[in-house]
């Protein structure tokens, strides 16, 4: 078995050099206990990459991810981008270019409720209570990737959106292995009533359903399942869509379990993957150690499973979960009593190793007292 692990770390812009440190500092943590060794090889990407370099996905970069076992990512975007419009270069254009050099055609987004955090939600108890969701979005084709047109001079401008049944296939494969393991329900999201290319989906869902007998296949059109989410989100397993539309529905199920800065993803291939959080680079928050690292912890949770690691995985969200009932939180979850980014991190690596050992006394944690014995 494979104990030593190249993992490319790309803290991009924002506050996601700060929270990757913090999945970091707690892969150290798991390479102590499950005597497994971590190589972390960095790179530059999105903004920082920009401002250095001028390009934002350096040659070196994407080499660097190229010859990793996995990539661990931050965040990407900055105001002095999104607020020119005449931009030429862009940061997120280092990210899509790194999915489709690495062939990153599934992006995956699990979405649980803590039961301590159900108060933070906007939505009411009885509707998000045990929602656990599985999201498959496709990574590398539609709208990001087709062709683009602007005319200044004309006040025109396009975006072609194309699918081909073989960048379909293979996601709707995972989404419906996934569901087999779940709850045996598989919901594409499409809009087939307006779309040729949710049309395709459609088809190309009921040919490959035949081969899983076993799972409930439906359909629900986008702006349906905008409403459902907040509506009834329980009603979903496994949702498989197209690459907007997983972006969009994505960012709106993250309200769900109380803040985006719990919620991981990661980007599958067939021979790379990356991890990242789902939340962007909030710069407001850059700098000032209010960040959540919780997302880009439970990426690297998803990165051990990746590599094989499942009882470290496991190890990991049983850590968060004590994290998060013991009310260790960041400032998003807990206005009154909150804690740094950089103590959460070290909270999270100190259960790993000395779980009910650890040198954290809970009951000062729960009244805001020092929390060193």
């Amino acid at each position: 078995m494979k104990t030593s692990f190249n993992i490319a770390v790309l803290p991009g812009d924002g506050i996601g050099p700060e929270v990757v440190n913090e999945s970091i500092k707690i892969l150290n943590a798991i390479g102590e206990v499950f005597n497994y060794t971590f190589e972390f090889t960095y790179g530059l990407m999105g903004a920082e990459a920009i401002f250095k370099t001028g390009n934002p996905l350096p040659d070196e970069t994407l080499q660097i991810c190229k010859e990793s076992d996995a990539v661990l990512f931050g965040a990407i975007g900055d105001p002095s981008f999104d607020h020119n419009p005449d931009a030429k270069v862009r940061p997120e254009q280092g990210l899509l270019k790194l999915r489709k050099e690495l062939g990153l055609f599934a992006n995956i987004r699990p979405l649980k409720t803590y039961s301590s955090l159900i108060d933070k939600s906007p939505l009411k108890k009885e509707i998000i209570e045990g929602a656990d969701i599985q999201i498959f979005r496709e990574l590398v084709s539609g709208i990001y990737f087709g062709e683009k047109f602007t005319d200044d001079e004309a006040g025109y401008a396009y975006d072609v959106c194309k699918y081909n049944r073989d960048e379909i296939a293979p996601i709707v494969h995972m989404a419906f292995q996934e569901a087999q393991k779940r709850r045996k329900k598989l919901t594409l999201i499409d809009k087939a009533n307006v779309l040729d290319t949710s049309r395709l989906w459609r088809k190309v869902c009921k040919e490959i359903a035949r081969e899983y007998p076993d799972v409930e296949l439906d359909f629900m059109f986008v702006d349906n399942a905008a409403m459902q989410l907040i509506l009834n989100p329980k009603q979903f397993d496994v949702i498989v869509t197209e690459n907007m539309f997983g972006d969009i529905i994505s960012d709106e199920a993250s309200v769900i379990g109380g803040s985006i800065g719990l919620l991981p993803s990661a980007s599958i291939g067939n021979e790379n993957a990356l991890f990242e959080p789902i939340h962007g680079s909030y710069p407001q928050a850059k700098g000032k150690g209010i960040a959540n690292p919780v997302a880009s912890v439970l990426s690297t949770a998803m990165m051990l499973d990746y590599l094989g690691l499942g009882q470290a995985a496991e190890k990991l969200r049983q850590s968060v979960e004590y994290t998060i009932e013991n009310k260790y939180v960041t400032v998003d979850l807990n206005a009154d009593q909150h804690y740094s980014t950089s103590e959460v991190g070290s909270f999270i690596a100190d259960y790993i190793k000395y779980s009910e050992k650890s040198y954290y006394n809970f009951e000062n944690v729960k009244i805001g007292k020092s929390t060193i014995v």
